[in-house]
């Protein structure tokens, strides 16, 4: 799997087991029509095993949030979950890990709380999408979906008017799934 990096270029992943943290809202920025990635993001290697969790264990990705973390839940609820631990971060947000899900990742606004959330593999939308879904399903499942410049499709998330789902597609299958607010300030 690619990402774009700053310049809008693909660049690879690191291998497995390892991600840049910045990599989910860096896509994020991108896919809103931004250019760059929270201050001070840096990358940082993930565990090489990740625990066994199931899509049913940990909720649908969205309407309002993911593993028991809210959009718009602040940093200092969100600790409180102790679902999530600190990656990196300076300036007006800072990257964080869902302990249970090392292949998802969010981002905590200073001003807006969590505002930028990854899915980790495995895990579904409401309406049924996942990562691996064909770009036909995505379609059925969001026929209002639409492409913004950079190639992501964009949608508003249905019951969360506050909120807009981003998919890449790769080889017409959905690779990433994002869910942030449309008023995030970690890419500008």
């Amino acid at each position: 799997m690619s990402v774009l990096n700053r310049a809008g270029e693909a660049a690879s992943t690191a291998p497995a087991g390892r991600r840049t943290v910045s990599a989910a809202v860096l896509a994020a920025a991108l896919a809103l029509g931004v250019a760059a990635a929270p201050a001070g993001a840096v990358a940082r290697p993930r565990p090489a095993v990740a625990p066994a969790a199931s899509a049913t264990s940990a909720g649908t990705f969205g309407p309002f949030g993911f593993g028991g973390v809210r959009l718009g839940m602040s940093a200092k609820k969100a600790r409180a979950t102790k679902k999530i631990v600190f990656a990196s971060g300076s300036g007006p947000c800072a990257a964080w890990d869902l302990k249970a899900y090392p292949s998802g990742a969010l981002y905590i606004s200073k001003k807006h709380g969590v505002a930028v959330i990854a899915a980790p593999k495995g895990v579904k939308t409401p309406r049924g999408i996942k990562i691996g879904s064909t770009g036909g399903q995505l379609k059925r499942a969001y026929p209002g979906v639409r492409r913004a410049v950079n190639g992501y499709a964009v949608i508003t998330v249905p019951g969360n008017a506050k909120a807009d789902y981003l998919f890449q597609l790769s080889r017409g299958r959905v690779s990433e799934m994002i869910l942030a607010l449309k008023s995030q300030d970690c890419a500008n």
